[in-house]
């Protein structure tokens, strides 16, 4: 693995597809502010500060997975995977509409607000857009199933209720005034069909005496 990623720990099937660092030029108003504060040694810190969360920060997308690391002195990471994410946004600032950077911003299932935020990075729509097909991959397959599952749930459910109509259809009816006199209805006798109209056939001829 890369020694830019040695806070990354991947499971063995995951592999990095997008990685990044803010944009250079979203320190420009940083800059902008510091320089002149500098001459004071009110902006130095300011200026240093911006510069080290800069370099500090690290965006990945994975095949499973987002990731944020941020922290100077410190390190946090952040991880969120696609089956979690229900929403994705993008937003620009005037000057990251000029130079080409924005935000991409992750929401969860159930949680509040915003949770992972992708801060001043090149071309912010193409994340968003890499973000939502990894989602769609991801979610498709068991959304397919579900749906499945659940017709074929309908269908048996179906197929019980129809079982049970034609069994309890199938019950012998009672009769106290049936032709056997025993309370049921008596079978129709089984010869009777088996007889043939050549067995009701008489000779035509006559005996002389």
């Amino acid at each position: 693995m890369d020694t830019e990623f040695d806070w990354l720990t991947l499971d063995d099937d995951e592999e990095v597809l997008w990685a990044d660092t803010p944009h250079p030029y979203s320190l420009v108003p940083s800059f902008i502010v510091g320089v002149p504060l500098s001459f004071v040694l009110v902006g130095i810190p300011l200026l240093v500060g911006s510069y080290l969360s800069h370099k500090n920060t690290n965006y990945v997308v994975t095949s499973d997975a987002l990731y944020r690391k941020t922290g100077v002195l410190s390190r946090s990471v952040q991880r969120i995977e696609f089956d979690k994410v229900q929403d994705t946004s993008y937003s620009q600032t005037f000057l990251g509409a000029q130079f080409g950077y924005g935000s991409v911003n992750i929401s969860t299932a159930g949680g509040s607000g915003i949770e992972m935020s992708f801060q001043n990075v090149a071309e912010p729509q193409s994340l968003q857009t890499l973000v939502n097909e990894r989602i769609k991959r991801r979610s498709g397959p068991e959304t397919d199933a579900e749906g499945k599952a659940a017709v074929l749930d309908d269908i048996l459910t179906e197929l019980r209720a129809i079982r049970q109509a034609v069994e309890g259809g199938e019950g012998v009816v009672a009769d106290d005034d049936a032709p056997d006199g025993n309370g049921t209805e008596s079978a129709p006798d089984a010869s009777a069909d088996a007889l043939e109209p050549s067995d009701f056939e008489f000779d035509a001829t006559t005996d002389e005496r």
